[in-house]
């Protein structure tokens, strides 16, 4: 496979929709390039999927870019929760067209995409991107419509969402994204405090998402029965463990099982965008 460029990172701290969106797609990147990510595409292989590589995603996120920016606007001006759902549409075809149908970052542009709404609202009350306070204003601004929003019924995390009687991404977003503030970034934090590099930290991140997160992209393709076994896999990872090889070997035993979370490479994302806006306001 042929080199793929990254996307370019931002230096001055951001402050307009075009800076939180380029932050976003880079977020998106650092998703895609991260390796090995249990049963996940990266660069490296498509692992359990068989209809996507990560060229379908690098041509995915790019169509994604202006779009991120769309929803930063529009959240920094109040929007309501209606206007971004449907700018989460419009994203959502322009992905499917550059991609030929395929879904690669539907819930990524839920979540990533709200969030962005969400820094943005923070920024044009010039409030610092603390955890507290996004989590507050992603509630104030839009929680009531999150709660009462009904996805679309055909998408097949709406779907097992129904019928395991779990969260998905509507009830992540409705309780401020407690996967993303309370699991994601933590283990982040923890792993960079106790010196582990850039990579290392990022797979601690999403192993402890997979230990704790009703994945419905695991649901659909696994059950209750394949969830938990995945849940209790990532909880074997323990401090002082070789974070790589341990992801390395659950990504085999992933693949050949045909389990891919997507649901948590969507919320490491999310997590990635608010690590990064919140370093570029230090």
């Amino acid at each position: 496979m042929r080199a793929l460029a990254c996307p370019q990172a931002v230096d001055a701290p951001p402050t307009a929709p075009r800076a939180f969106a380029r932050l976003a797609t880079l977020a998106l990147w650092d998703e895609l390039a991260l390796c090995p990510k249990p049963g996940l595409v990266s660069l490296r292989d498509a692992g359990a999927h068989d209809d996507m590589s990560a060229r379908t995603f690098v041509r995915s996120l790019f169509a994604l870019r202006r779009h991120f920016a769309a929803l930063a606007a529009a959240g920094a001006d109040g929007a309501p929760f209606a206007t971004l759902r449907d700018l989460g549409l419009r994203a959502e075809a322009d992905m499917l067209r550059a991609t030929g149908g395929v879904n690669t970052h539907r819930g990524a542009i839920f979540a990533v995409g709200l969030l962005c709404a969400t820094v943005a609202r923070a920024s044009a009350f010039g409030a610092a991107p603390s955890d507290a306070t996004l989590r507050r204003v992603l509630r104030d601004a839009w929680g009531p419509a999150l709660a009462a929003h009904v996805p679309a019924s055909t998408s097949h995390g709406a779907l097992v969402a129904r019928l395991h009687d779990a969260g998905g991404a509507r009830g992540e977003a409705a309780a401020a994204f407690p996967a993303v503030f309370d699991i994601a970034l933590p283990a982040l934090r923890a792993a960079r405090a106790a010196n582990c590099n850039w990579r290392v930290a990022r797979i601690r991140a999403l192993l402890a998402l997979l230990a704790h997160v009703d994945d419905t992209n695991i649901l659909y393709r696994g059950g209750r029965a394949g969830l938990a076994y995945v849940q209790q896999r990532a909880r074997g990872l323990r401090d002082g463990d070789d974070a790589i090889a341990f992801a390395e070997a659950m990504h085999r035993d992933l693949v050949a099982r045909g389990l891919s979370p997507g649901g948590c490479a969507d919320l490491l994302s999310a997590a990635l965008f608010v690590d990064a806006v919140q370093g570029a306001a230090r």
